[in-house]
């Protein structure tokens, strides 16, 4: 067998392995990146450890921490009362206003991840504290952030609109924005009718604490909080009032500020400006933002170091260890050159879309724009297809994927997810992930590149 084929065998045997037994996808990473890396490759541990997702790491420890010291002193539970009046106590609009959010943050220029970072926990949050699918708020985070990711100033649009020009292709910036943006808009709304969203619509929240239902809307499948009077099933229009279990237990209606909350305030505040303004690190900076709460108010960190999501970073380090591996073995660059050889100039289309989002879904979107676009130069300049088309289809397929768990942002929405059986609720995104990886590059393909051709 092939060099290159070896850690695709490898990978394969890890997904049946955590699938059928109850093994850390991360821990077999690691021992695969061991395995094929010395064995297969020759690499030296320190070449192998080389391919530790340390950015990612920081980031995912130090957003953790940040947000469960946010958590415990309070803020989080004020910024979703925020949220609440933001849309009048409508419910249904909250999974589209943090959708919005993103799309703004990445869309003026911020970093996916960072917008993620910031937007995920007080929208898993809410979802938590409202009933509200947790998956439909998480993937509606991820999405926002890549409907906006290909604006003319944002790091993807930049990148794949300066690989374009270089290779002397055709390109259309407000195309490949406007692509973007509707696709993922689109999967947004089949998010919201699929998971739960429907039945959403009717609920209202008020910042008191008190949920308003009309009619037989508060229950079903979207996660409605429990009713504690009236006739909700009489189809009458009366309101059904639901005090969740925060307010019962006799929390006040509209606590004050307390200082720890207006300190995490200006740190979450520091924290966007820092990271989204300044591109500095969001993980030094989050990190550095919790240290500080910490030491100001030492009884608002109590125990928020548990509070870290330590398997889900020793997932994603595992395997993107394991990714770091497969790259050196060339794997990526055989597997498409093989495709581009093919010579049949829409199904080279097709493929190149699925080996972007393949190999997105573990590693760099950005690196793997870098890769998949000039593959696709050769057949683009002999204009059988149309190149803005098959350019905007391989940005698509190439970062729609990031929902993937192990992406920074599928790994986000894991780390913050709140009242989920963990092991579960990542099942659930692997599960989307799949999905996304099967249906999304052939949607593109169809929608963007087909029509160009006919």
């Amino acid at each position: 067998m092939s060099t290159e084929l070896i850690p695709i065998l490898a990978l394969a045997v890890m997904f049946l392995a955590a699938t059928v037994l109850p093994v850390n996808m991360g821990a077999l990473g690691f021992v695969a990146a061991f395995f094929v890396g010395t064995l297969s490759l020759h690499m030296s541990s320190d070449d192998i450890i080389a391919g530790f997702p340390s950015s990612l790491f920081l980031t995912l420890v130090g957003i953790t921490y940040l947000f469960a010291i946010a958590q415990n002193n309070g803020t989080v539970d004020l910024m979703v009362r925020g949220a609440v009046r933001l849309v009048r106590g409508r419910v249904a609009l909250i999974p589209w206003v943090m959708f919005g959010i993103t799309a703004v943050l990445t869309a003026i220029g911020a970093l996916g991840p960072a917008a993620v970072a910031i937007v995920a926990p007080i929208a898993l949050g809410f979802a938590a504290r409202y009933k509200i699918n947790a998956l439909l708020m998480g993937m509606m985070v991820v999405h926002g952030a890549q409907a906006g990711g290909f604006s003319p100033i944002s790091i993807y649009g930049v990148t794949v609109n300066d690989i374009a020009s270089k290779a002397g292709l055709t390109n259309s910036p407000l195309t490949l924005f406007l692509g973007s943006l509707l696709f993922n808009a689109a999967i947004g709304v089949l998010l919201f009718v699929f998971l739960g969203g429907r039945d959403l619509i009717g609920r209202s929240v008020h910042d008191d604490g008190v949920e308003e239902t009309a009619g037989t809307g508060a229950g079903g499948s979207g996660g409605g909080a429990p009713t504690t009077g009236g006739d909700a099933g009489s189809g009458g229009a009366t309101a059904t009032k639901v005090r969740p279990a925060q307010t019962l237990a006799g929390s006040p209606a509209r606590p004050g500020v307390t200082f720890d909350q207006a300190l995490t305030l200006v740190g979450l505040a520091a924290l966007a400006v820092f990271s989204l303004i300044l591109d500095l690190d969001v993980g030094f900076i989050s990190m550095t933002v919790a240290v500080v709460l910490a030491l100001a108010s030492p009884k608002a960190q109590k125990g928020a170091i548990a509070q870290i999501s330590w398997s889900t970073v020793l997932l994603i380090g595992g395997v993107l260890t394991f990714v770091g591996v497969l790259q050196e073995a060339g794997t990526v660059e055989y597997v498409g050159n093989a495709v581009a050889s093919l010579g049949m100039p829409l199904l080279v289309a097709l493929l190149l879309c699925y080996i972007g989002a393949i190999v997105s879904a573990f590693a760099s979107s950005t690196a793997i724009l870098g890769a998949t676009i000039p593959l696709a130069v050769p057949f683009l300049l002999a204009g059988e297809v149309g190149a803005v088309g098959v350019i905007v289809a391989l940005a698509i397929s190439s970062t729609i994927v990031d929902v993937s768990p192990f992406s920074t942002n599928g790994a986000l929405v894991l780390a913050n997810a709140q009242n989920v059986d963990r092991d579960r609720f990542y099942k659930q995104i692997l599960k989307y992930s799949a999905l996304v990886v099967a249906i999304g590059p052939l949607a593109a393909w169809a929608i963007l590149v087909v029509p160009g051709w006919l």
